[in-house]
């Protein structure tokens, strides 16, 4: 496969074939992702995609999954991702699923009927990056997304029967920010009842705009975060996980059932971590 700039995926998707269908993302302001600067956002041709999906299916025959990048695929045309959708069918006859990313506007932008058709032609995974449930902290981050917006696109998408893996940032909104963060998190998670989520701790790198009052969290404070947000949650079919690098603790359940064992366990080793500074941070760092 060829590549454009950077490819970014999902961690679940390593084991998937990945087609490039658009370059960069359409919003490409959110102060705090470095992924996709520079890289002017741009959608291929779909007869050079299309073209694209029939090489590889000459010489990956048995794919059954397949991840569409790069960022916010879901902002494509309807029409556009149903031809898509039904040629990599035709293409591929054990495919299971294709997972993309999306945005609570670009889902809202479709209608129940259009996502309903575009699950049955086997798009599964919507990954979609919450943050925060925090409006006035999405605002000064300039995320471009409102909590409710994004609210309101999971229940839609999850109607529809596609699943929306949701991610939320630790620490994004500092030591000053984290208990308005922690609390208006878990209270939209609540009320989206995401089938997968993700927390993953914010760590400023390179290409990144944070405001200049922003003040990154020490690692207990990014734990102590999470462990609020445990504490806050009452989802009734999650899988959950926090296992990325970027975090100190690695931990993953099924929501309701182990969340009083997460919680008893982050208790636990809450005392033990660094209180002055970010302690181990994520390898590529």
């Amino acid at each position: 496969m060829r590549y454009t700039d950077r490819l970014f995926r999902p961690p679940a998707e390593a084991g998937s074939l990945i087609f490039q269908v658009a370059l960069g993302c359409p919003h490409n302001c959110c102060r705090f992702c470095a992924m996709y600067k520079g890289v002017p956002y741009r959608v291929r041709p779909l007869q050079e995609v299309l073209s694209e999906f029939a090489a590889a299916a000459r010489r990956y025959p048995a794919a059954n999954r397949i991840f569409l990048a790069d960022g916010d695929v879901m902002a494509l045309p309807f029409e556009q991702l149903r031809v898509m959708l039904e040629e990599l069918n035709r293409l591929f006859p054990r495919l299971a699923r294709v997972n993309l990313y999306a945005n609570g506007s670009s889902i809202n932008a479709k209608s129940p009927v259009e996502l309903e058709h575009l699950r049955q032609l086997k798009l599964s995974t919507l990954y979609l990056g919450l943050e925060s449930g925090d409006e006035a902290l999405l605002k000064t981050l300039t995320k471009g997304e409102t909590a409710e917006g994004m609210c309101a696109a999971v229940i839609q998408a999850q109607q529809a029967g596609l699943k929306c893996s949701v991610m939320i940032l630790l620490g994004i909104g500092g030591p000053a920010g984290s208990a308005s963060h922690a609390s208006a998190t878990a209270a939209v998670l609540n009320r989206m009842q995401p089938r997968l989520l993700s927390a993953l701790r914010f760590v400023d790198v390179p290409g990144t705009a944070m405001p200049a009052s922003y003040q990154a969290v020490t690692e207990y404070e990014a734990v102590d975060e999470l462990l609020r947000i445990l504490r806050g949650l009452s989802l009734e079919k999650t899988v959950f996980r926090a296992n990325h690098t970027s975090n100190p603790l690695p931990l993953e359940g099924r929501l309701p059932k182990d969340r009083d064992a997460l919680i008893v366990t982050v208790e636990a080793l809450l005392p033990g971590l660094d209180r002055r500074g970010p302690g181990r941070l994520p390898f590529m760092l």
